[in-house]
């Protein structure tokens, strides 16, 4: 089969593709960020930049397909997402129609008995959005996932390792039947084999029926942490996702989006889905532990991906979603100059811009039991992996590329600091800085936000610098030349 995998950076799409090559299938991941598609490394996967919400990018992505999943949502994006789910719904199914795929599997979402929430409506809706097209849909309708980065799950994590003690509204009665990442996906890669699955919808849950306050104690209790909760009626789903943003990882929009649908009661009914394909279902409990021992043994790489060990520096309780701050700058500087300054940052060479800020900031981490600034760089003066580099450790370096550093700083989080060097059209390039933060709780997310601003400052200045110096640095050797 030859299965494009649409939203293949998702918690569900980075571990279907996998599944579905181990399956024996021809595999198209599509994203709309190719470097995030790549930094996975997966092999003989063939890695697509495409967008739902800009149909010109579609047909590539869908050309020579059998069957497409469909695992794409718009919440992170604000309010507004419904729209954009509807517009993204509707690009999909006529660029299938064109492309004469022969089947859609969509992950939706379990629906209430009674009432709904602006989430699940607009899970409903692209399903049916979907279905009105001319290719043949299979809808699998999912509650909570158990697995690293399925937001529910990622919630509860949070929440556990980081409140104590907790006020909550009357959501945590609600019941579901969570189900473990690997079942869904085995779901994912059966159904489309299966005739009798075209056109249909279909529910999945695990086997226990539980109260979110359940899969809290549950999860303390594997972890060693017993949080006590205190109910609230009077707590709104809407003032309960304002707090909640301020103890998760899960990226606030997101965290909003589903807060409002947890008030309901989302059980279901598998019977269809269980003839069809008889799977022995986790419990909660195995999925818990299958969960926390899949990020122990994931296999690691240098480039930051969300939700890696190495970058979190394996902590569970750190987020799983990290906190972002990116600058970055062009310039006619060629790759060796502006390398020659990615290279020799830190130490007796100091971070170019503003720094008595990064001083201060090794003066502070030393007050407080950290490394500070006094490791230096090393003795050679070209980083490699393993250096330690002031308060960082180099973690990946691709030379003329990418510079990777992992903060051994005292901080309530673990941080990533990259500087990489593209390539642009015109024989330009392009310099950037990113910071990869996963916070440990309401400290990690307060000190986040609180250093943002000068962050900010700090990084976009030391773009400016590198470009700057590069740019210095080859006039200079024409100069000679010359």
């Amino acid at each position: 089969m030859r299965a494009v995998v649409f939203g293949a950076t998702g918690y569900v799409g980075t571990n279907l593709v996998p599944a579905l090559q181990a399956a024996g299938h021809r595999v198209r991941a599509v994203g709309r960020r190719l470097e995030a598609l790549e930094a996975r490394g997966w092999s003989d996967v063939a890695c697509v930049k495409a967008d739902a919400l800009q149909p010109d990018s579609l047909p590539a992505a869908l050309a020579d397909a059998d069957v497409a999943y469909y695992l794409v949502h718009s919440m992170a994006e604000g309010a507004n997402f419904p729209e954009l789910d509807r517009q993204a719904a509707v690009n999909f199914r006529e660029a299938a129609a064109a492309a004469g795929l022969g089947r859609i599997v969509y992950l939706g979402a379990l629906q209430p008995a009674t009432g709904s929430s602006i989430h699940l409506e607009s899970r409903r809706e692209t399903g049916a959005l979907l279905r009105a097209g001319a290719v043949a849909v299979t809808e699998l309708r999912a509650g909570i996932i158990i697995g690293p980065g399925s937001a529910a799950f990622e919630v509860i994590r949070d929440l556990v390792f980081h409140l104590p003690a907790m006020v909550t509204p009357r959501w945590v009665r609600s019941r579901t039947q969570p189900i473990a990442l690997d079942d869904i996906v085995a779901y994912l890669v059966r159904l489309p084999e299966i005739d009798q699955a075209a056109g249909a919808i279909f529910e999945a849950g695990g086997p226990d029926a539980l109260s979110y306050a359940d899969m809290m104690k549950e999860f303390g209790a594997l972890v060693g942490r017993h949080p006590r909760i205190l109910q609230l009626p009077l707590l709104s789903p809407h003032l309960s996702s304002l707090w909640i943003t301020l103890v998760t990882s899960v990226p606030a929009n997101v965290a909003r989006a589903l807060i409002g649908g947890l008030e309901h009661d989302l059980l279901v009914d598998d019977q269809a889905l269980r003839r069809l394909i008889p799977l022995p279902l986790k419990p909660y409990r195995a999925a818990v532990e299958a969960a926390l021992h899949a990020e122990r043994t994931a296999d690691e790489r240098p480039r930051w991906v969300e939700g890696s060990m190495l970058h979190r520096q394996n902590r569970p309780d750190f987020g799983f979603y990290a906190k972002h701050l990116r600058a970055e700058g062009e310039t006619d500087a060629s790759a060796a100059a502006l390398w020659r300054q990615v290279d020799g940052i830190g130490g007796d060479n100091g971070y170019y811009f503003l720094d008595v800020l990064w001083q201060m900031r090794g003066f502070f981490d030393l007050l407080v039991g950290g490394v500070g600034m006094r490791r230096g760089r090393p003795a050679g003066g070209v980083l490699a992996v393993g250096d330690a580099l002031d308060f960082w450790r180099v973690i990946g370096v691709d030379p003329g590329k990418r510079l990777t550093l992992l903060a051994e700083m005292r901080i309530p989080g673990s941080a990533t600091f990259e500087l990489e060097i593209q390539d642009l059209a015109g024989g330009r390039r392009l310099i950037s800085v990113t910071a990869h933060f996963h916070p440990a709780g309401v400290a990690g997310i307060t000190y986040w936000n609180a250093l943002l601003p000068i962050h900010k400052v700090l990084f976009r200045g030391l773009i400016r610098e590198i470009v700057r110096r590069a740019e210095q640095d080859e006039e200079t050797k024409c100069h000679a030349a010359i």
